[in-house]
């Protein structure tokens, strides 16, 4: 199934709506191109991103400003994380790096959401492919992924 109708679907079921944004031209692959397409900062992007720690995979979602600090990680996780490869990401997520949806996932796997997201009322998350965002909250992030609040992310220097 093309991944962003698997997202769509999976927003239908939800009870409350969201809007997934879809651009003809340029790509939201970074935090930075996102954030360009839709006209906010970076910080506003949630990019999300597969660990693989010891040999069980854990979903890492955080603002677009902030960087995984590696033994926070770990400590959270229980073993010492790697990012996962291209073709892990998508065997594990059914999405290709740039365009990972934190939800409607391949598999069921653990999702960690940086507690920086609370700092807006409004992130723009990938849906599926890499031209296109839907905004949620952490409240919304929360029901959608049952994920993890974590505290594992500082300010990208």
């Amino acid at each position: 199934m093309d991944q962003l109708l698997k997202v769509k679907k999976s927003i239908a079921e939800l009870p409350f709506s969201l809007k997934i944004y879809e651009f003809e031209e340029g790509t939201t692959k970074t935090s930075e191109m996102a954030a360009e397409q839709l006209g906010v900062t970076a910080a506003q992007i949630a990019k999300t991103m597969l660990f693989i720690c010891g040999d069980r995979p854990i979903l890492v979602v955080t603002c677009g400003d902030m960087k995984v600090k590696q033994g926070q990680l770990k400590r959270e996780a229980g073993f010492k994380p790697r990012f996962a490869t291209f073709d892990e990401c998508k065997e594990i997520t059914g999405y290709e790096p740039g365009g990972v949806c934190p939800f409607a996932l391949k598999t069921e796997i653990e999702i960690f959401l940086d507690k920086s997201i609370e700092r807006f009322t409004k992130v723009y998350a990938a849906a599926g492919t890499a031209n296109t965002a839907v905004p949620l909250n952490m409240e919304q992030l929360l029901y959608i992924t049952n994920g993890k609040v974590v505290d594992i992310c500082d300010l990208k220097l």
